[in-house]
């Protein structure tokens, strides 16, 4: 028998012991249980534990493609879930789960949830955040973009280049720091001007550790390199926090071609006529025979 069907088994006899169970799974990789049961219980390795700030209302579910959806309710703080990390961005796009389960016996339980966290509403000490069904990803537009420029993401699968080349990358700790957007440093040797922008920059240690931002300005300023983001980090970034920072593509054949070595897995299309190109009036030249007037 199933943990659905003994849990349908339970039901059945009128007088049931069962809760709601939340399992909240960050891109981090960090996972958290919450109930609202008032005894803590575990089930698949993750420990459930009540009054630690969240719970859900309803689910509103729907036939064929429709979304499902809900909304998580719940209050801040340093135990569970806290406001700087909700402002660092750590629950963007955070898996959730949700199950019915017999708290006497947590193997009776069913999934009536599963989803990840859309918009987060905070206030007074509390937050609010939307839950999105797993059908939710079938609003994301799918299909092959024919343009100029590259579509592919520096080191994904359809680029192919590893990040990890030697004169790609530079890991090294933080220096000087302004508003967790502009950083500093005495000495950055080896890169031309430039090198970094359009790249990222990754926190990879301190209270910032898995944050990342997209480098606006990558400038030399006299001995020393000035690199800018084009957002603040949503947490504190300080002088000693461990950093790796990605070179950057501007999504150009010729950057593909010269700087990655990398032109056989250009995603771009260069010569797709534009819109000037479709409504150009007829060309006035004697020779008129059909052929390609790009000649």
């Amino acid at each position: 028998m199933t943990g659905a069907e003994a849990l349908a088994a339970h039901l059945g006899q009128g007088v049931s012991t069962t809760c709601r169970a939340w399992a909240l799974t960050r891109r981090d990789g960090r996972v958290m249980g919450f109930t609202d049961h008032d005894r803590a219980f575990s089930f698949d390795g993750i420990a459930f534990r009540p009054g630690t700030g969240m719970s859900a209302r309803a689910v509103a579910a729907g036939t064929g493609l429709s979304v499902n959806n809900t909304e998580a309710l719940g209050a801040l703080s340093d135990g569970a879930i806290t406001e700087a990390d909700i402002e660092a961005g750590r629950y963007d796009g955070a898996g959730v789960r949700a199950w019915i389960v017999n708290w006497r016996d947590v193997a009776q339980r069913v999934v009536v949830f599963a989803g990840t966290i859309g918009d987060i509403r905070r206030a007074g000490g509390a937050f609010e955040a939307e839950l999105r069904g797993l059908t939710d990803a079938l609003n994301v537009p799918m299909g092959r973009v024919y343009q100029t420029s590259c579509s592919a993401v520096l080191g994904d699968r359809e680029c192919t280049f590893d990040l990890n080349t030697p004169g790609y990358v530079s890991e090294r700790v933080a220096e000087d720091v302004e508003g967790n957007r502009v950083f500093r440093f005495a000495w950055m040797g080896g890169f031309a001007e430039d090198w970094f922008r359009h790249g990222v920059i990754r926190v990879t240690g301190g209270a910032a550790q898995g944050l990342a931002g997209m480098i606006k300005r990558d400038r030399m300023e006299g001995a020393g390199r000035v690199i800018e983001l084009w957002h603040p980090l949503g947490a504190a970034v300080v002088p000693g926090d461990a950093l790796r920072i990605e070179a950057g593509c501007d999504k150009r054949r010729a950057t593909c071609q010269f700087k990655f070595g990398n032109l056989l897995n250009f995603q771009g299309f260069p010569d797709i006529p534009g819109d000037d190109w479709v409504i150009t009036d007829p060309t006035k030249s004697p020779r008129l025979d059909g052929g390609s007037r790009r000649r």
